[in-house]
């Protein structure tokens, strides 16, 4: 079974100004596409040691998505937050989400959303849109078994079959 923590990265849902709906999107779209998923939520400020902490505390899980602060606003440090933790980069994700995100809009080329792997747990940044966080779980689900194998050595060749 695959167990993700979904965190919000939001000071105004985290002051709850307004509910956070991106995490529960998230959740929503994981679900339905992969039954039996294991999927906490997390809301926290736009705070270094916030978003230190709650990578933190779920870092024995497969997948760590974030979802906002990936974006040109001066409190938006989600990326650099996650670079900083984890172990090593994984473009190739980060950059697929952007491609599939700009075909939806244009504003996607705004994104500075990394990913990277902290052990054999994968951060993944989402945007804090509802459209973008849905679009991107939507996305992840395809993925997710093979990048949870690989993670824990599983081998390309058994992976074909």
């Amino acid at each position: 079974m695959l167990k993700v923590a979904v965190i919000t990265v939001s000071d105004r849902a985290w002051r709850g100004e307004y509910a956070d709906q991106s995490g529960p999107r998230i959740r929503e779209v994981l679900e339905r596409k992969l039954p039996g998923i294991d999927v906490s939520l997390q809301v926290v400020p736009d705070e270094a040691e916030a978003i230190t902490t709650a990578l933190r505390q779920n870092s024995g899980r497969d997948y760590i998505f974030t979802s906002g602060g990936t974006g040109l606003s001066p409190r938006d440090i989600t990326p650099e937050i996650c670079a900083r933790w984890c172990d090593r980069e994984v473009p190739g994700i980060s950059e697929w989400l952007r491609r599939e995100s700009e075909k939806e809009t244009p504003h996607a080329v705004f994104s500075r959303a990394y990913t990277g792997m902290k052990g054999k747990t994968m951060v993944v940044n989402f945007p804090g849109s509802l459209r973008g966080a849905d679009l991107c779980a939507s996305l992840m689900a395809t993925v997710m078994q093979h990048g949870r194998d690989m993670a824990h050595g599983g081998d390309h060749e058994r992976q074909k079959k």
